[in-house]
């Protein structure tokens, strides 16, 4: 059995073309019948201002399956410690023998959520767009940086925290990005918009919004998380969920759709549009959002690139 710590998978695996080609295919998988994904496991702790996801499952034709454990407690960093941790156990698809443990320390999680978010920002917003609004300054914001440098070198980012010193130190590692100081005009001339924040209240308004922008919501991954209005939701021209079933139950389209302003007729997966199956933005001048809520499928494919790079190097 392999057995490999956060150094070694980071050695391994990184922001590069074959891992955002894998991501692209975990959500294909969704869409296309090859998926076997049971619902996600959810624990929350308020008090604590922390959650922990269980996400597990099996692409058909895969080898292996995965299991992952994935936590994330947000006040953390002002106790010196890290937001998110987790671990990926990998099993035979063929005798259900445990293949490997990876103590990533939710760094998977982190790479594969901004990999995600890059990949579908860039399949919905204008060919055109240059201006991108990341809106957070925790680790999330930090890979979704880094993979929109890596998949789209010409874009232009900025990022707005609540907190202008830790939205500053970050843009401080990130080699031409700079700090928005204010949320409602950087939305306002903002192509594309992405926010990675555990909000439990709306933070992006509807009229914020010019037409032709998209935004991709990440943060809303499980009950009581809200980062963009509900009206911003209900007046989108195209609305696109990783999983359809998991973005009406807890993600960031669940508010519009309790309300009765959507429902699943009203929107399409990200994986149907990146096969093709689906159409998506329809014309410039279009509001897109799209949900992400964290696929087991993405877990699966990351494990399976570290795998793959394991073996090669040993």
């Amino acid at each position: 059995m392999i057995q490999l710590s956060r150094s070694q998978i980071e050695a391994l695996v990184s922001v590069d073309a074959e891992t955002a080609e894998a991501v692209r295919d975990a959500y294909r998988a969704i869409s296309d019948g090859r998926a076997n994904l049971p619902p996600v496991g959810y624990l929350g702790f308020p008090e604590a201002h922390g959650d922990c996801h269980i996400k597990y499952g099996h692409i058909a034709g895969d080898a292996v399956f995965a299991v992952k454990i994935a936590s994330g407690f947000y006040d953390n960093p002002a106790k010196g410690l890290p937001s998110s941790t987790g671990v990926v156990l990998v099993f035979s698809a063929l005798t259900g023998q445990m293949e490997a443990l990876l103590a990533d320390e939710g760094y998977l999680t982190d790479l594969r959520t901004g990999l995600g978010g890059a990949v579908a920002s860039l399949a919905l917003c204008r060919p055109d767009a240059r201006r991108f609004l990341i809106v957070g300054s925790g680790t999330q914001a930090y890979w979704l940086a880094r993979s929109l440098q890596s998949l789209a070198p010409k874009a232009e980012i900025a990022i707005w925290g609540r907190n202008p010193d830790r939205a500053g130190a970050l843009c401080a590692r990130l080699d031409g990005v700079t700090v928005a100081p204010d949320l409602e005009s950087a939305c306002r001339a903002a192509d594309v918009i992405l926010t990675a924040t555990p909000a439990a209240a709306p933070l992006v308004r509807a009229d914020w919004i010019r037409p032709g922008c998209h935004i991709t919501a990440i943060g809303a991954d499980s009950p009581g998380k809200q980062e963009l209005e509900t009206a911003l939701v209900a007046r989108a021209q195209l609305r696109v969920a990783d999983s359809l079933s998991q973005c009406l139950d807890h993600g960031e389209f669940a508010h519009a759709h309790a309300a009765g302003l959507i429902g699943p007729d009203h929107c399409v997966e990200l994986g149907a549009i990146l096969s093709g199956a689906a159409a998506g933005r329809q014309g410039p001048d279009d509001i897109t959002v799209a949900d992400l809520t964290g696929l087991a499928t993405q877990d699966i494919a990351m494990a399976r690139c570290v795998l793959a790079r394991a073996k090669g190097t040993a």
